[in-house]
């Protein structure tokens, strides 16, 4: 399924690439903004992460670019290292992530629970929304920025929310409720209608109406939209003033131990959020293809030794970009590389034609991306499930709006390893009252497939309970493995058997167990 002919996709994959376009665009501007780089750096992530990483990867759907989560790092880093130097560890970061690929190490993304993963979606679908409140309104000017819940300026994602409904700016707010009138009646009904209305994308139609709509109302006090709500590419006066825009590496602070440090910082973040998104690109891929992790390492760190080696932030899979693209239609990773070129050709042709798209039409677009990720059935979906699947699933979300990406999938994570711990508590063995006759009580206890030292207080409680004057069937003919710990339980509880009058039969397959030596001295004093 991953070598469909990306060609024969076309029709699909290039106004799918539109919409990322009009997407990553904002998103490049404001994550080099809250990183404290260069705004033409996130241009030129966004640009080698549509073209070079899109060309060398394994994901069908994925989108690569910079992302909001290392923009806290990269901010850091440049204030420690300066541009130039920090750079430099942009560049070692990629070949650091060569070397995760070489090693094999994309394995790590099977080893997230899919509850979590789903919460990870949900909660930036969630964070989407409540971010674009602010831009929709006309209030915050900042449509890319920080994803973390308190901000710098001692605001967070609520109080913003709040500041948004005080100061609304009229131009910005009606062309952004027009923007989203005009992307729901597409989808849900125009796109219905007929072909034209496939080919010809809603977001491509909003963002036109909201030029003409910043023209018209241009010379309007009150409904007019101001420059500072307004796209904003860099616009070069030659070709000369473009090319002064490109930054380069200080090969001269190779030996400076903070560049090693904040390179390995990169490798390991952007490596993480890669394989994280990865694994949520799959599992929303209708024709669910999976991406060779290994690859996708390989592809992510050849990206950033080019992004930074021109001047560009780091890069990883974005979610948003993705999430956008499957949500488009896009079919191949033709959508990925093209929406790169949209970019290299706005930024070099029409960077003045860019700055006249109103933020608000965008943060519209955003909207619709947020509610598909974070849709309302999919509560009742997990619910359903039971709160094993639920409780990782919420606290994700509620650990991401709250603080930040990482943190929230690392709480994610917490909990699902807290249930697995819970759950191998409670089923490391079976006890079967088999007969209760001539005052003696026949009980069997059967011992799971692998019991481990996290079992040892479920066992010691039962074996305690016990009462005297029972014989105990102790069956483990299909228990894999058993550790150490258990042993010596059951190795003291035989001492104590003695004087509560408890007789002991174990019933046990040596050529099942892995590690039969652990058991075998036991079995031969009970034998």
């Amino acid at each position: 399924m991953n070598n469909i002919n990306p060609f024969k996709n076309l029709k699909a994959d290039i106004p799918s690439s539109i919409v990322v376009f009009f997407v990553a665009l904002p998103l490049c501007l404001g994550i080099a903004l809250a990183s404290g780089a260069p705004l033409f750096s996130g241009l030129i992530a966004g640009i080698v992460g549509g073209i070079i990483v899109g060309t060398l990867s394994g994901s069908s759907l994925g989108v690569s670019g910079p992302a909001a989560g290392l923009a806290a790092i990269v901010l850091v880093a440049i204030g420690d290292l300066g541009f130039e130097s920090f750079l430099l560890a942009v560049v070692l970061g990629g070949a650091i992530q060569i070397l995760f690929g070489l090693l094999q190490m994309g394995l790590i993304a099977y080893y997230f629970p899919s509850s979590v993963i789903k919460g990870m979606l949900t909660g930036i679908g969630i964070i989407i929304i409540l971010k674009q409140i602010p831009v929709f309104f006309g209030y915050d000017t900042d449509p890319g920025g920080d994803f973390a819940f308190f901000q710098e300026n001692g605001e967070n994602t609520f109080s913003g929310i709040t500041n948004a409904f005080s100061f609304i700016n009229p131009g910005a707010a009606v062309i952004g409720m027009i923007s989203l009138f005009i992307l729901i009646i597409w989808g849900n009904v125009l796109s219905k209608k007929g072909k034209i209305f496939q080919i010809i994308q809603g977001p491509l139609v909003a963002v036109v109406v909201g030029i003409i709509y910043f023209l018209i109302t241009s010379g309007n006090d009150f409904w007019s939209i101001s420059s500072n709500h307004l796209v904003s590419v860099p616009v070069p006066e030659d070709a000369s003033s473009f090319f002064s825009q490109f930054s380069f590496p200080n090969f001269k602070a190779i030996t400076n131990s903070q560049v090693w440090i904040t390179a390995f910082t990169i490798a390991l973040v952007a490596s993480l959020e890669t394989l994280l998104c990865v694994e949520a690109t799959d599992k929303l891929d209708p024709t669910k293809r999976v991406t060779p992790t290994n690859r996708e390492l390989l592809a992510q760190g050849s990206g950033n030794i080019i992004s930074g080696l021109i001047g560009g932030l780091p890069i990883t899979q974005v979610i948003v970009r993705s999430s956008a693209n499957i949500q488009s239609g896009g079919k191949t990773k033709m959508a990925s590389i093209l929406h790169g070129f949209l970019l290299l050709i706005s930024v070099v042709l029409i960077p003045t034609f860019l700055n006249k798209i109103p933020l608000s039409v965008l943060a519209a677009i955003l909207f619709i991306v947020g509610y598909k990720l974070a849709k309302p059935a999919l509560f009742k979906v997990m619910f359903e499930k039971g709160w094993k699947q639920f409780v990782p699933f919420i606290v994700t979300i509620i650990g991401i709006v709250f603080t930040n990406l990482l943190l929230g999938i690392m709480f994610g994570l917490a909990v699902s390893a807290l249930i697995v711990i819970v759950k191998s508590f409670q089923n490391s063995h079976f006890l079967h009252l088999e007969d209760k006759s001539n005052g003696t009580s026949r009980i069997k206890m059967t011992l799971a497939e692998e019991v481990t030292f996290f079992n040892k207080g479920a066992i010691l409680k039962e074996l305690d309970n016990l009462p005297n004057n029972t014989f105990l069937e102790l069956d483990v003919r299909k228990t894999v493995y058993i550790d150490d710990d258990i042993v010596e339980i059951l190795e003291d509880f035989l001492d104590k058997s003695k004087d509560r009058k408890i007789n002991i039969r174990v019933n046990w397959s040596k050529g099942v167990m892995d590690n039969p030596e652990s058991f075998y001295q036991f079995f031969q004093t009970i034998k």
